[in-house]
């Protein structure tokens, strides 16, 4: 097993590694900004170093001081988390070549998946479908540019193929206005992600977000742990997450299961990983591969009983996966919803104190977070503070716990989108289940 870990991330995600560690006997060291000294996976970990001032660019974004640290610390590993540099592949690349372990897939597959257009070339390769587009990068040709879209059909929406995170995308309805969305589309994935190229794809207008955990060894194993249903967003972030996705069937599930495992053979991955469709009409789409642990990995641990970050530490260990997809059974439902500190109609940020900090508890609830009473909330990352995480013997009853979590939870000092989340469960529509990716803005009048 690995001696000491580095954790590159801070919030509920690097309190979450630090708790799987110290059960698997492993050092850790906690690396923070000036604004994070009093993060409680800072507070508990065995060492910690400072990497600079509050800005991410300076801080958990500085690939130089994230090496030092774990120089200075005689770390083995390093184990990114979620976001900042989690799939970024010259860092995994400069973690590697510094004689660390990069706790996820090597540089070279992040890097495949890292852009969309190699990415649907690679799945359509594994026969993993994906949604009818330009099949590769659009040119210069405008006139090739429209036949394209006519043979595909509108609306389309074109997409960077650097983009990620709702970022890089533009809907177009019209052929009219599709020569002007590429090139805005061109421009601002430039400026956003140093990369022009886009691609198009058919716009399907009521899908599902439903996506397929898998974890890899380095022994060739490969396995999936189901799928969750992602579909309850808003401007393209998941608010609300389950396991399984209602309405999928035990043979979607493994048809799809199948594929995705094929797709990892074939890439030679290693570690955890998630695949990303849209659903439509009874078809699956493929539209992104995540390198990396999700946000909402919670609820297929505890619907399939498969520890996800302690999977991680032992594949990069060089341990077998210690289970078969034989072994894994899907039982019970869970749902997440993510506790961000903002307004909950506004949804503008609420940084500062939480002066009072009292998390529900039960059967069948699980909260992940970094907050207590005292802490302050800071101005400069994302806003999400907790996950609350309720399972039960079926979906009607998953509903229920969180609803009476959601009425225990007590978070003074700030503004939280707890009452978003209370609203939501009270819908019929999300009651019954299966509701598309527009669901909520429709709601919401966005």
């Amino acid at each position: 097993m690995l001696e000491k870990v580095l954790i590159a991330n801070r919030g509920e995600i690097a309190l979450r590694i630090l708790r799987a560690c110290r059960e698997l006997g492993i050092k850790t060291v906690a690396v923070h900004s000036t604004a994070d000294r009093s993060q409680k996976h800072v507070l508990l970990a065995d060492e910690t170093v400072c990497i600079g001032p509050p800005r991410s660019s300076d801080s958990y974004l500085n690939m130089p001081a994230l090496i030092s640290a774990a120089e200075v610390t005689d770390t083995v590993a390093i184990h990114p988390g979620y976001g900042f540099l989690s799939e970024n592949a010259d860092f995994a690349e400069r973690v590697e070549r510094s004689g660390f372990i990069f706790i996820g897939p090597t540089a070279e597959v992040i890097r495949k998946m890292g852009d969309k257009v190699t990415a649907i070339r690679t799945m359509k390769a594994a026969g993993v479908p994906c949604v009818p587009g330009s099949d590769g990068p659009l040119g210069e040709d405008g006139e090739e540019n429209l036949r394209i879209a006519r043979d595909i059909g509108y609306p389309v929406i074109i997409k960077a193929s650097g983009g990620g995170g709702g970022r890089g995308m533009r809907v177009v309805h019209s052929e009219a206005a599709l020569l002007g969305a590429i090139t805005v589309t061109r421009n601002e994935a430039l400026a956003a992600f140093g990369n022009p190229e886009v691609y198009m794809e058919k716009f399907l207008e009521r899908p599902r977000h439903i996506e397929f955990q898998v974890l890899a060894d380095h022994h060739g194993h490969v396995i999936h742990l189901g799928e969750r249903d992602c579909s309850m967003q808003r401007r393209h972030q998941k608010v609300i997450e389950e396991a399984p996705a209602p309405g999928i069937s035990e043979v979607q599930r493994q048809r799809m299961g199948e594929r995705c495992v094929r797709a990892c053979e074939e890439l030679g991955y290693r570690s955890a990983g998630t695949f990303e469709f849209l659903y439509q009409d009874g078809e699956f789409y493929f539209i992104e591969m995540n390198t990396r642990v999700q946000v909402e990995h919670p609820v297929t641990e505890l619907v399939t009983g498969v520890d996800i970050i302690k999977a991680q530490l032992q594949i990069a260990a060089g341990e077998a996966l210690p289970v078969r997809q034989e072994d894994i059974q899907m039982r019970g439902h869970a749902i997440e919803c993510r506790i961000n500190a903002e307004d909950a109609k506004t949804f503008m940020p609420s940084p500062g104190q939480v002066t009072l900090w009292h998390p529900p508890g039960g059967p069948g609830i699980r909260v992940d977070s970094h907050v207590y009473s005292g802490y302050h909330v800071p101005p400069y990352y994302d806003s999400m503070i907790a996950k609350v995480i309720a399972a039960g013997e079926d979906r009607v009853s998953a509903i229920a716990r969180m609803s009476v979590a959601l009425s225990e939870m007590v978070v003074d000092g700030i503004k939280t989108n707890i009452p978003l989340h209370q609203e939501i469960l009270s819908h019929n529509a999300f009651r019954k289940g299966g509701t598309d990716i527009h669901y909520l803005e429709k709601r919401l009048g966005l």
